[in-house]
């Protein structure tokens, strides 16, 4: 006997899932500015307007209308501003960013059932068609706008309601009130927004003080400054510099680190394994039996004698930034009291620091991979803020990018959520994408590949990028010709010409930038051996004894050129760029000018150190604000002399004793 067949039970349909507001029509995208990373942070400074674009649309044919949304993070409510409709679905509107910290924005949208029926009402009309159903809905509209209301208006809206209802109103008077400009105007005031769309997540704003978007900075090391050869100096006999970097023009004073220094692998002149007795070590071997990063270097002073520094720099128009490493030399405290924090190898000593084929061995990282990292993290962001407690607003940061990276975005968000004001320079050295990830996650300024970059269209290439690039909207480059680290060949074999070109590109591409002196004004370009970029004798592991005043200096020219960086707005931007046609490819030019072209400045340069060079410039006389066949007057900021050109077409010659122009129109 055969078994009956038992067929399978059928399975359940599937659960579907649902939109959480499927009610809501209306559709947000390409939103401009915006990062597509999650996180990411644009930039602006206090005081600018952001100019916010986006694509709103709903389906069929009612009326959409849409909302710019901002606020400091934080806060509980939006300020809001009507978007305008530039058509094709496109929307605009602005706001302004008036306080430091973090803001977000986003664009909201629906479909507006009184401004619909108000359209088709309108339509109707002019239809000839019969109106008594449409004043009825018109009515229904105008009472929940009502409801929505307060005082006055909404008394004045139900009255309005009424009145549409009222059969005992004439029907042409009833639809004369209908289609009052008043009617509308209010009713717009009090939208039902059950069934809005808002874009999400918001769009994150760093909003930061002047000084991150233009700066000038110097750095030097203050041990070389004692009061007798050979001396370590201090920072009481360092105080005698501040009116003269002051009188450079520079706002800005950059110290390398203050700490106590480590005796253990401490190098020696010319980064040597061996060092002497008296050998002062690298600054960044940070650490000792004397302390660690809050901790002030005995020889320089004591923690008082630093703030009267602070203090004293202040009344010179200058700030203090100081340089954050978070590295350690085995002598520092944290090695025996948080042994957890670093990693040790096999045979019982711990990993120094590598970067093959270099090696620090003075200089030990932190293992961020520790399974205490809450705690070091703890730590780390504590140094920062004691030494903004002693006055300090800005910080250039050591090799970020060789720490764990979430750590800066922690640690810059809870640094700036009291302190606001703070800047950070990151000095990343680094790939393209993890320099830009820095620059999304907090870091005020960063270092770029400007001194890599010094043939025309190098320098054309990579300024374009970082002016006309998403980019722009969130790194601020600081441009460097030099630094304790870095000598570029250009330097080596340019001689006093390519000191000078350098400053001049540096100073005027960018609205951020600096030198490491007296090395710079005094054109030291002498490298350890053929193929480096190390300094000879490099100041990093030696006192040095600077003649600052040595024939041939470019103090003068520094300060003229600072100057007219801080007399010409143009200058004090380094987005508003553009580059000038030029028939030599040794000359660069390019033009930077103000919103209302009210301050227009060209700069000129010979990248040649060695010979004159001369050529034509093809002038964007429209971006100048002049008429065509106009004659007009250009006067070198730097030497003072004015030049009558003519039209769009002019010539220039530059010679290695004047490689530069910086023009300002004369209006």
């Amino acid at each position: 006997m055969k078994k009956k067949s038992i067929s399978a039970r059928p399975p359940s349909p599937p659960t579907p899932e649902f939109p959480a507001r499927g009610q809501c029509r209306v559709i947000i995208e390409r939103i401009t500015p915006s990062l597509p990373d999650a996180g990411a942070l644009l930039k602006r400074i206090i005081g600018e307007k952001v100019t916010v674009k986006a694509h709103v649309f709903g389906d069929g044919h009612d009326t959409v209308l849409a909302l710019l949304q901002h606020r400091k993070q934080g806060e509980n409510e939006w300020n809001e501003s009507p978007l305008r409709a530039l058509g094709n679905d496109e929307w605009e509107g602005e706001f302004v960013v008036d306080a430091e910290g973090f803001h977000e924005f986003t664009v909201s949208g629906w479909t507006d059932a009184f401004q619909s029926w108000l359209r088709g009402f309108r339509k109707k009309i002019e239809g000839g068609q019969d109106l008594s159903v449409e004043l009825l809905i018109g009515a229904g509209l105008i009472e929940g706008a009502a409801n929505r209301a307060r005082g006055r208006d909404r008394k004045t809206l139900s009255t309005w309601a009424n009145l549409l209802r009222d059969g005992n109103v004439p029907a042409q008077e009833r639809v004369d009130l209908a289609r009052m400009p008043a009617l509308e105007e209010m009713a717009r005031k009090y939208p039902d927004r059950t069934h809005e769309s808002t874009f999400a997540p918001a769009i994150g704003v760093l909003v930061e003080r002047e000084r991150a978007a233009c700066s000038a900075w110097y750095e030097f090391f203050p041990r070389s400054w004692g009061s007798s050869p050979g001396a370590h100096g201090t920072f009481a006999e360092c105080e005698f510099l501040l009116p003269h970097i002051a009188a450079m023009g520079f706002n800005i004073v950059y110290l390398p680190p203050i700490h106590p220094l480590g005796m253990a692998f401490r190098k020696g002149k010319n980064n040597s394994l061996t060092p002497e007795p008296g050998d002062v070590g690298s600054p960044w071997a940070i650490g000792s039996a004397l302390g660690g990063h809050k901790a002030v270097h005995p020889e320089l002073g004591t923690l008082r004698d630093f703030k009267n520094f602070v203090k004293s720099a202040t009344t010179h128009g200058l700030e203090v930034a100081l340089d954050i490493a978070f590295q350690c030399s085995p002598d520092h405290p944290y090695v025996k009291e948080h042994p957890q924090w670093f990693n040790w190898r096999p045979d019982g000593t711990v990993q120094y620091a590598e970067n093959p084929p270099k090696k620090y061995q003075d200089v030990l990282p932190f293992n961020f991979e520790t399974d205490d990292w809450q705690a070091l993290w703890l730590e780390l962001k504590s140094v920062i803020t004691f030494w903004v407690a002693q006055g300090v607003k800005i910080f250039r940061v050591d090799n970020p990018h060789t720490k764990t990276l979430p750590f800066w975005k922690w640690c810059i968000a809870e640094v700036k959520r009291d302190h606001p004001e703070t800047l950070f320079l990151a000095e990343a050295f680094t790939r393209p994408k993890v320099k830009y990830w820095l620059a999304k996650h907090g870091f005020t300024w960063g270092y770029t590949y400007f001194t890599w970059r010094n043939s025309k269209q190098e320098l054309t290439d990579y300024v374009t990028e970082l002016t006309r690039s998403e980019c722009a909207e969130y790194f601020r480059p600081n441009f460097w010709p030099n630094t304790p680290d870095i000598l570029h060949e250009t330097l080596q074999h340019g001689g006093r010409a390519a000191f000078i070109s350098r400053l001049v590109l540096a100073a005027t591409l960018s609205s951020n930038y600096g030198i490491y002196g007296p090395a710079y004004e005094l054109c030291i370009g002498q490298a350890v051996k053929p193929g480096s970029e190390e300094y000879l004798d490099s100041e990093k592991y030696e006192i040095k004894r600077w003649d600052w005043n040595a024939p041939g200096n470019l103090k003068p020219l520094i300060a003229r050129l600072n100057l007219a960086r801080r007399e010409n707005p143009a200058l004090q931007r380094t987005g508003n760029i553009t580059f000038v046609p030029t028939d030599n490819p040794a000359l660069i030019a390019y033009l930077k000018t103000t919103r209302d072209q009210s301050n227009v400045i060209l700069v000129a340069v010979n990248l040649d150190p060695h010979h004159s060079q001369s050529g034509w410039l093809n002038l964007l006389i429209t971006q100048m604000g002049l008429q065509p066949f106009q004659s007009y007057t250009m006067r070198d900021l730097l030497t003072g002399m004015e030049y009558r050109w003519y039209g769009d077409r002019n010539f220039i010659k530059l010679d290695p004793e004047n490689p530069v122009h910086v023009f300002r129109l004369v209006r």
